[in-house]
């Protein structure tokens, strides 16, 4: 899909401001695992994704991560958007998730967009959708239990999950050494039949308990 099938609002854009957009923005496609932005960098322009996706993830001192929320085509990123505003540098780190395209728009640009109404509700818009993800992740973190949480990841996946340790550990902002430990528990307990890179769910009541 084009950019501007994905993102509707610039069709609301005034004409000479939309052919000055599709003139100044070249797509690009960077493969999955590379760093898109990190802390203390300077925010280089808005991204508008076409394809893939990037993970937007925290930083511990120790490098672990806690992950933030995902960027899909459609979307775009709320940390950009306010370093944007803010005049500021990321406080975070954006990784694509698998090969990824996108378009960034200039930040002179997008400070004349911030003028249309339009695109100005986008953005708040996404502010308000984000910031809703993000306290709910909060909550997560705050007063649910890892085995909680690890619980209520396995499941609505499928019976068979083709995943790892790690994978899941980055998902819940945790340490691989861990989240063995819970499937292991799991494992023996009955719910769940681990394999390599595999997981079976076998008893998913037993894992809606544990997640509740």
């Amino acid at each position: 899909m084009t950019l501007f099938e994905l993102y509707p609002v610039l069709q609301e854009l005034p004409a000479g401001l939309r052919n000055r957009l599709a003139a100044a923005i070249q797509p690009m496609t960077v493969p999955a695992g590379t760093v898109l932005f990190d802390e203390h960098q300077p925010c280089q322009g808005f991204p508008f994704v076409l394809a893939g996706g990037i993970r937007v993830v925290k930083l511990a001192a120790n490098g672990r991560e806690l992950p933030l929320y995902k960027v899909l085509p459609g979307e775009s990123c709320i940390i950009t958007s306010s370093c944007l505003l803010g005049h500021a540098d990321y406080n975070a780190r954006g990784v694509t998730e698998s090969d990824t395209t996108l378009v960034l728009l200039p930040r002179a640009l997008f400070d004349e967009l911030l003028r249309e109404a339009s695109f100005r509700g986008f953005v708040f818009d996404l502010f308000a959708e984000r910031i809703a993800e993000l306290m709910q992740l909060v909550e997560e973190v705050a007063f649910r239990k890892l085995d909680q949480r690890l619980a209520n990841l396995l499941l609505g996946k499928g019976r068979q999950l083709h995943t790892t340790h790690q994978h899941l550990a980055d998902e819940l902002g945790s340490v691989r050494e861990m989240v063995s430990r819970l499937l292991k528990g799991f494992a023996d307990q009955g719910l769940v039949r681990l394999g390599r890179e595999q997981i079976e769910i076998l008893d998913p009541a037993g894992l809606r308990r544990i997640a509740a």
